[in-house]
């Protein structure tokens, strides 16, 4: 790893930071260096404040010595007014002579023009640096520009045996197939994604309350199919803890290409990322749209024997790792491991 790359690195694990809480913003991380050594670092830590070249250089001490320094960012700065002034004038303003850029930013507001602005003023600009590790970073903000769609998310727990429940209600209260630890990891992976996505049956027969209880952190906005609207109205997913948007008939064709749909509602209500949690139809049909980037199944150890199928994906595991009694394992389109 080259001293260009292991800046950038740093850049990544302050950028990861921000994961759960910049949506719609992508996850940045910036480091500022002098003669080899880190004089300031900051990351974007919410939408709406301050962005991560502005909290680096505001953690410099002697401001004098950013005139001599580089500056590492692991997404092109900014170059248009939003919420917060451009950062390419904050760079210029500090006289920063060189920026080093992970990615260019692919949300049209953007797009080069930073780049652009910074060459133009005679900043020197090194652009590509552990490119792939920063698209990966930011894979959710990539996949909406990009895409014109949320980055998806498929994740459930089955049996042994390959069961996702058992067949009847009155069985499903006192049956856990994954363990403690596993609940909390997926508590803790709806506190990092911008919305979550269950079927009118899951809500009907199981009644979740789709919110944070095994993690800290904010709740998803929740998103609830139900084309004939026959969940009720006392429901646990339409209590206060957050949003939830339901997507019945009124929003969607239910009679083709479902998924597609639901990413296209989503899109256009500028939700960057999705998990979808059940039921079983509902995984199913955006795995047989291929509408989905990547997908987390738990495997218990206890068989079920019987019961209600789990989704079938045809997909080569990423990786595999254990919690405790459990087997989690991931698939992903583009074969890239999660981070």
């Amino acid at each position: 790893m080259n001293t260009h790359e292991k800046y950038m690195a740093r850049c990544l694990e302050l950028a990861q930071k921000g994961l759960g809480t910049t949506y719609p913003n992508p996850l940045v991380g910036s480091v500022i260096v002098h003669q080899d050594r880190i004089i300031g670092e900051g990351w974007h830590h919410k939408a709406g404040e301050a962005h991560a070249e502005v909290n680096a250089i505001n953690s410099v001490k002697d401001k004098n010595l950013l005139s001599e320094s580089t500056i590492y960012v692991n997404l092109e700065p900014c170059s248009h007014f939003g919420k917060t002034p451009p950062c390419c004038d904050l760079l210029l303003d500090w006289q920063i002579p060189k920026v080093v850029i992970g990615n260019v930013d692919p949300n049209a507001k953007v797009n080069g023009t930073g780049i652009g602005r910074l060459r133009q003023a005679g900043t020197e600009v090194i652009v590509g640096v552990l490119a792939d590790e920063c698209t990966q970073m930011n894979r959710r903000f990539f996949s909406f520009h990009q895409k014109k769609r949320p980055y998806i998310i498929l994740k459930w727990a089955q049996s042994a045996d390959g069961f996702i429940a058992p067949l009847t209600k009155e069985e499903r209260k006192p049956v856990w197939i994954s363990n403690q630890l596993s609940r909390q990891v997926a508590h803790k992976w709806r506190s990092q994604e911008q919305a979550i996505l269950v079927g009118t049956q899951t809500v009907i027969d199981d009644n979740p309350q789709l919110n944070l209880r095994d993690w800290p952190g904010t709740t998803p906005i929740r998103i609830v199919l139900d084309q004939q609207q026959r969940i009720p109205k006392t429901s646990a997913v339409f209590n206060s803890a957050a949003e939830t948007i339901v997507i019945s008939k009124n929003e969607i064709d239910f009679t083709q290409q479902v998924a597609t749909q639901i990413a296209d509602f989503l899109y256009q209500k500028n939700i960057q990322s999705v998990i979808v949690e059940g039921g079983r139809q509902t995984l199913q049909t955006f795995i047989d749209e291929n509408c989905w980037d990547e997908a987390r199944v738990f495997t218990g150890n206890t068989p079920l024997h019987t019961g209600i199928v789990a989704p079938k994906l045809n997909s080569i595991p990423v990786s595999q790792t254990k919690l405790a009694t459990d087997n989690l394992t991931y698939y992903s389109h583009d074969q890239h491991p999660p981070l």
